[in-house]
């Protein structure tokens, strides 16, 4: 409900606590700059616009609705009556006129996605509505629908085609490598997606608290009482800023497969943005109107994607980040340092009685 308290657009029953609302926000309010510009990097990738187009005409929407309408619930006023008021109060807070269907299907693994290529569709799995409590789903549902404002729906629905197919011609000699190249382009959008769609899920809840407690639950389970915000967060910082060169090669490997970011870096990017001055203008009531939209340069975007990059690089503690901010810089010593950093890694440590290195010369620091 708005602030005036008068409900608008049709959406009606909204619960009764009063939250900001954004009327006519641009996804551009939260998305983050590495959504933007790996989404850009996506199109411009070579043969995607080729699959897209042909995957627009072949994708069997029209099954995948039918599907969900026959197989699992369809989110109501009669059905899953909490579910249907946050899903109407997330749209009217994000200002989305339509909203989108509901589904929750029986899957104990808790999950949530919004798929769609005419018209988004969000679905939520049973494990998932059983382990979060009301606040922590209102999160959740926000970002769905922040998926949605976003337009995210129709590249999450191509991924998920191309993976399964992936997997139906990973037989063929070659044949899965151009399939292979987009689905790790698209995945690496995605996983910057869900940084946005946290955000979107914040402004929609509007309670920080509940957001990290729900990032947390899909983590550890519904343990709580086991488990600790500071001490979640300090293991992004842990993981960020841990081990050497190996560690960072290791860090990319293991997420490059992954459609989601590491749960607790999630929770150090949605902490840090929600005390960033940025969040304060939007729920202070400044932030980018969608009819500004058509205005927006992708030169400037790009712009601010660059800007974003580079300060993450920079303040980064990852091994690897370090090192190429001190390329980038022309610090002196790399070679060493890049030796230090991998040492081990190729080769057996060193017997005790040999002699010791060369004394490193000044200036090649650790």
């Amino acid at each position: 409900m708005s602030d005036d308290g008068h409900e608008q657009n049709g959406h009606e029953r909204v619960p009764s606590r009063q939250r900001r609302r954004f009327p006519g926000i641009s996804s551009r309010a939260y998305e983050h700059p590495a959504d933007r510009s790996a989404l850009v990097a996506l199109r411009r990738l070579s043969g995607f616009d080729t699959v897209f187009k042909a995957l627009s005409g072949l994708l069997p929407e029209r099954s995948l609705r039918l599907l969900f309408l026959s197989d699992s619930v369809r989110v109501s006023d009669q059905q899953f009556v909490h579910l249907n008021d946050m899903l109407r109060d997330a749209c009217y807070i994000l200002d989305l006129e339509k909203v989108p269907p509901m589904y929750v299907t029986q899957d104990p693994q808790p999950n949530a996605m919004c798929i769609g290529l005419d018209e988004p569709i969000i679905v939520v799995t049973t494990g998932l509505v059983e382990l979060l409590d009301e606040e922590e789903m209102r999160a959740v549902v926000g970002h769905e629908v922040g998926h949605a404002l976003s337009g995210h729906s129709v590249y999450r629905t191509i991924l998920l085609f191309l993976t399964n197919l992936a997997l139906k011609v990973a037989w063929i000699p070659l044949g899965n490598l151009a399939i292979l190249a987009i689905v790790t382009a698209l995945r690496e959008w995605f996983r910057k997606s869900e940084l946005s769609a946290d955000r979107a899920g914040l402004l929609v809840g509007q309670d920080l608290r509940a957001s990290m407690r729900g990032l947390m639950k899909m983590a550890g389970g519904n343990h709580l009482h086991e488990m600790n915000v500071d001490a979640f967060l300090k293991q992004a910082e842990e993981y960020e800023a841990g081990g050497d060169l190996r560690d960072s090669v290791l860090k990319i490997l293991n997420v490059l497969p992954r459609s989601h970011p590491f749960t607790t870096v999630r929770a150090a990017e949605l902490k840090k943005w929600a005390e960033s001055r940025d969040h304060q203008r939007i729920m202070d009531g400044h932030y980018p109107r969608r009819t500004e939209d058509k205005d927006t340069s992708v030169g400037d975007s790009f712009k601010e994607s660059a800007a974003s990059y580079a300060d993450d690089v920079k303040s980064s503690k990852d091994p690897l980040m370090k090192l190429v901010t001190d390329i980038a810089g022309g610090a002196g010593g790399l070679g060493g340092r890049v030796k230090r950093g991998f040492d081990g890694f190729t080769s057996a440590p060193p017997p005790k009685d040999a002699p010791p290195r060369d004394t490193p010369p000044q200036g090649d620091e650790a």
